[in-house]
Parts: C-alpha cells; structure tokens; sequence
C-alpha cells in the first residue's frame, strides 16, 4: 500500500541556513533599494520603463541641484578655514615677537637689578633730578604698560580666530556630509536608471535617448543633423531678438553649447547640467548667476510667462530643480538629463514653475 505521508524533511545545515540567510537579505535589500524602484517587474512594457526612468531622472535632477548647492557652500567653508588659518597664524607670529620682547626687557631689568621707582626717586640729590627721573620713569612705565596691553590684545585677537576656525571647520565637515548624501542619491537614481533602460532592446532605448527625458520632448536637431552628415551653425549674437545685448550673448552662448553632453554637477566648458549651462551662458555676458535653480530663480527679477523674452530663465518642476535658457517662440536650449545632450525644446514639455530676466 503506497504511504501518503509526507516525504521527510531534511534539516538544514548551518551553512545552508547561512546561505539562505543571505540570499534573502540581499533580495529584501535589492527590493528596497532607492526608495523601492527598483523592485523587480518583469512585465513593464517601453512606455512605462521610459516614465519611470523619466521619473528617476527628475528626482535625480532634484539631488544634483542639492549637490551643487552643498558643494557651493563646501567651497566657501573651506575658503574661509584656509583663509582664518592664515590669519590666525600671522597674528601668532606677531604675538610670539610682542611676548619675546617683553620677556627681554624683564630678563633686562632683572639683571641690571634695577630699583623700584619709589627708591629710585627717594635718592635723587636734587629736585631738578628728581623730577627728571619721575618723567623719565612714568614715560618707561606707561611704555612697558602699554606693550603689556597689546599682547593681551593679541592673546585675545588669536583666540578669537581659533574659535572661529573651530566653528568653520564644523560647518565645512557638515557640508562634506550633506555632499556624500546628495552624490550617493544622484548615483543611485542614475544607475536604477540604467538598469531599467537596459532591459529594453538598443532601438527602444536609442527611441527614449532621443527625447528630453522630462513628458516627451522634441529630439536634439543637432544630434540629428550630425547623423545625417550636416552641421549646425548657432546663429550670431546680433541676429537674437534679445532685450538687451548681454541677453543676445547669453543665448548665443547656449547655441553654441547645443549637442554638448549633459553630466550632472558639470559648468563647462564640455559639459553641463541645467543649472551650469545658464550659469556659463550668462557669464558669458558678464552676468554672475548663482549655481543652483533654487537660486537662480531668484536672481534679477521675476517676470510672468506671457513677458518672457530670449535669455530668460525659464524653471520647471514644484522643487524648481530644472532651468532653461529661453530663446523665443515657445523655446529654450537646456541640458535635459544623463544621456542626452545640450539641446532645443519646447517650454510646454514640462511642467511651468516660474521665470526670472537676470539684467
């Protein structure tokens, strides 16, 4: 009679319990990495792929514009360090040669075994000497007092700049922090990325390539026109119809830029992310913009989209985290996302968050 009992179960090994362990944690860590995108799906089709990489791209847009920001910010805490260390070592030199003096004329006056200026006064023979020696001795004392006081002075002014290192220096390790957290989340969008681009065959993902990045943009006429044997020339400053003439030189900047790759964190010169091409463009022109789309906004004035006109920045997103050099006619010239290059797009392909004229 055929048993129906259920076959015995072998137990596990340590070494099997091991590695069953770290299988499972390794899929719990792969299924959670980047806040859960990148959880298997085997069944996305193109279209979804592209959203969500769309996505993963915006949010690593955001997180590069946060480290740009905070390396803006290193930069000037480690300039400010480098710059108190050099003070504060000058005033201790100064400081070290005011004490070695003072501490001459001690070892002087202790060797000579000078008398006190109540003796001293006390033997003077006459009353013309006396007075010369109660002139002389007030002067010498106001002098010794004097460079009494400047050393304290300094003892105080280095202490000060130490402090003040101190607190620097906290405030620069603080900002190496936030730069690590930001370039490790714009890595790890952009590799959840490429992981899901390269489930799709090379004319799926040579199809998305060719678009902006953000809803659907139009494709880059100059990588086009490269791949069909022609170039593009940017056309010259005096031919934009600009409000101004560092306007026009702003945009002829950025035309000049087009089909240069988008690398994030990049200002040139071959290279940019959104923010550092409209930082270079207007600089350019002789026009300092600050280095994030969060500030940038608020550079100059701001002005309405029915008033836009070429060399304005145009801004994108809730978070303000994507900006473009608007040079007329519904379009700008930005540099979209990882992958694709500097190019031309419509202001309409993504969604509006405000604009601002610099000059």
């Amino acid at each position: 009679m055929a048993s129906h009992r259920k076959p015995r179960q072998r137990p596990l090994t340590g070494g099997t319990v091991r590695t069953a362990a770290t299988l499972a944690l390794a899929g719990a860590a792969t299924a959670t990495l980047f806040d859960g995108s990148s959880q298997a799906e085997p069944g996305l089709t193109p279209a979804q792929v592209k959203a969500k990489v769309d996505r993963l791209y915006e949010e690593a847009e955001a997180a590069t514009e946060q480290y740009n920001g905070a390396r803006e910010k290193t930069g000037r805490a480690q300039r400010s360090l480098d710059a108190l260390r050099d003070e504060a070592a000058r005033k201790t030199a100064k400081l070290n040669t005011a004490r070695n003096a003072l501490g001459s004329l001690a070892a002087s006056q202790y060797r000579s075994g000078s008398l006190g200026p109540a003796m001293q006064l006390a033997l003077a023979d006459d009353p013309e000497e006396y007075l010369a020696r109660a002139a002389l001795i007030e002067r010498a004392g106001d002098r010794n007092a004097a460079e009494i006081a400047a050393v304290r002075r300094q003892v105080g002014e280095v202490r000060a700049l130490q402090d003040k290192a101190a607190t620097t220096l906290a405030e620069l390790r603080t900002q190496q922090t936030r730069l690590a957290r930001h370039k490790a989340t714009v890595e790890g969008k952009l590799a959840e990325a490429k992981r899901l681009l390269n489930r799709l065959t090379a004319e799926q993902r040579a199809r998305i390539e060719a678009e902006d990045g953000h809803g659907g943009g139009s494709a880059d006429p100059a990588r086009a026109a490269r791949s069909a044997g022609r170039t593009v020339a940017p056309p010259p400053a005096k031919a934009v119809a600009a409000p101004s003439s560092r306007a026009a030189q702003a945009v002829a900047f950025a035309y000049g830029a087009i089909g240069k790759p988008y690398v994030w964190g990049a200002t040139g010169p071959n290279a940019y992310d959104c923010s550092g091409l409209t930082q270079a463009a207007w600089r350019s022109a002789g026009v300092t913009l600050p280095r994030t789309t969060y500030t940038q906004i608020n550079t100059g004035s701001r002005i309405s989209r029915s008033q836009l006109a070429p060399g304005d920045l145009v801004f994108f997103y809730s978070g303000v985290s994507h900006v473009g050099l608007y040079i007329g006619g519904g379009k700008m010239i930005h540099a979209p996302r990882p992958g694709s290059t500097v190019r031309v797009a419509s202001i309409d392909d993504m969604p509006w968050a405000g604009a601002a004229r610099p000059v």
